[in-house]
């Protein structure tokens, strides 16, 4: 067994006290606290070796002990104070202790990454599973009808781990714990419904949409696990047709960048890395679409209009397709205008726009407004809504790449503005044009 596999195992050993947490209670902290304690004072020796990250062994201390154990120290003390379930408590613990387990073990066969994030998210979500068994079996309230939501939560928590140690350093325990459990907090506290199909579809969809974009080169590893994690979430929170929608924009979003991809790379208007986005970009254009969702799901208990907020999403996700349809078809024409003055520039130009990208991001608008119209229970005048709050959002993207975009604001941001500024035109000219009422 290697150094780093040995290492892993011990961790999820810690990571396996969480167990305790619906006996223990908030006691449960004192074992954690001890294990930082043991942390702190262990500087050599086998313990020290077993623990040890190659960073620690430098400073003679072991730290990544120590965060990981004074972070679940402070997640234990929300159980009992807060109200935490222990349920999350302990999915949180065993995703992050079990999942680096996997990743190591397959580490032992292969080096790349798409697989050591395949060992993590099988490894991490199985024994979230199995944790919350234990936890809803002490308390006696495990049953068939808790099952899909038992998958989900565990599901999750898995991606989002996966993603955060992706995007962020390989072992800031602390953030992704923090993260994951305020995360599988909020969903169990919802009353959204989770049912088979939704969890096992939503599952079986998303992964096999994951890999093909990472097959085909249109999203990188971060980029895929928050394309999967973002489907999952409005599959279940959401909804079939608010799923549907979102996957028709990653499909055809990623579809458009290949799209004569040598020809706009030569021309220096393709997006990098091959054309394959990474988390950044995913979530810069999905972001407005997810915290719809979100509020969306805890709309009964927030007093919000679902109607309106199903608005805002499609307003969001019909923005994204418009933007990157118009980039993606545009750049391929000459004679780009700003939009602000309407001068020439070179194409590639931030702001710059030509009129067949507008008229690809207009097709996009529409495509999404079809989709709203047979799978959102939307009107021909909600349609209307949703191709108009396309275009704005649209326009807005172009006047903020004109404006600040480059200087103070980098492309992620000005994508999430404009997605933004789509879900609340989508809100408020359905409000306005009577398509819905609060």
């Amino acid at each position: 067994m290697t150094t780093s596999l040995r290492r892993a195992a011990a961790f999820a050993a810690v990571s396996t006290l969480s167990l305790a947490a619906p006996v223990l209670g908030r006691t449960l902290a004192v074992p954690f606290a001890l294990a930082a304690l043991a942390a702190f004072a262990v500087t050599d020796g086998p313990l020290f070796e077993l623990f040890a990250l190659p960073g620690d062994r430098q400073v003679g201390r072991l730290h990544g002990l120590m965060s990981f154990a004074l972070a679940a120290t402070g997640l234990a003390l929300l159980l009992p104070v807060f109200g935490m379930p222990p349920s999350v408590f302990v999915a949180t613990l065993l995703v992050v202790g079990y999942g680096d387990l996997g990743r190591r073990l397959v580490a032992t066969r292969s080096k790349e990454t798409m697989v050591l994030t395949a060992g993590f998210v099988v490894a991490g979500f199985l024994a979230a599973v199995a944790g919350q068994f234990v936890v809803l079996s002490i308390e006696g309230t495990l049953g068939v009808t808790t099952l899909p939501r038992t998958l989900f939560v565990a599901a999750s928590g898995a991606l989002l781990a996966a993603l955060l140690y992706a995007v962020f350093v390989e072992r800031d325990d602390p953030l992704v714990m923090l993260s994951v459990a305020l995360l599988l907090w909020l969903f169990t506290d919802l009353t959204v419904p989770v049912g088979w199909p939704q969890v096992l579809v939503g599952l079986g969809v998303t992964l096999a949409f994951g890999y093909a974009s990472y097959a085909l080169q249109t999203a990188s590893v971060p980029g895929m696990l928050t394309g999967v994690f973002l489907g999952l979430l409005t599959v279940v929170l959401g909804g079939w047709g608010w799923f549907a929608i979102l996957i028709a924009f990653f499909g055809i979003g990623g579809l458009s960048t290949k799209f004569r991809y040598d020809e706009k790379a030569a021309r220096g208007v393709a997006e990098q890395r091959g054309g394959a986005r990474g988390s950044g970009n995913v979530l810069g254009n999905s972001a407005a679409a997810l915290v719809a969702v979100l509020l969306f799901a805890a709309s009964p208990k927030l007093g919000l209009s679902g109607d309106v907020l199903r608005y805002a999403f499609a307003g969001s996700v019909a923005t994204a397709l418009s933007d990157t349809l118009s980039s993606e078809i545009g750049g391929l024409y000459d004679s780009p205008r700003l939009l602000t003055t309407l001068e020439p520039v070179p194409p590639g130009t931030d702001g710059g726009v030509t009129w067949q990208g507008e008229v690809a991001g207009a097709t996009g608008a529409v495509v999404v407004a079809l989709l709203g119209y047979l799978l959102l229970d939307v009107d021909g005048s909600g349609a209307l809504v949703i191709v108009l709050a396309g275009l704005v959002g649209m326009t807005a993207d172009s006047l903020l790449g004109a404006t600040v975009e480059g200087g103070r604001l980098g492309n992620q941001a000005v994508n999430f503005l404009a997605t933004a500024v789509g879900a609340i035109a989508g809100a408020v000219l359905a409000l306005a044009l009577g398509v819905v009422v609060l």
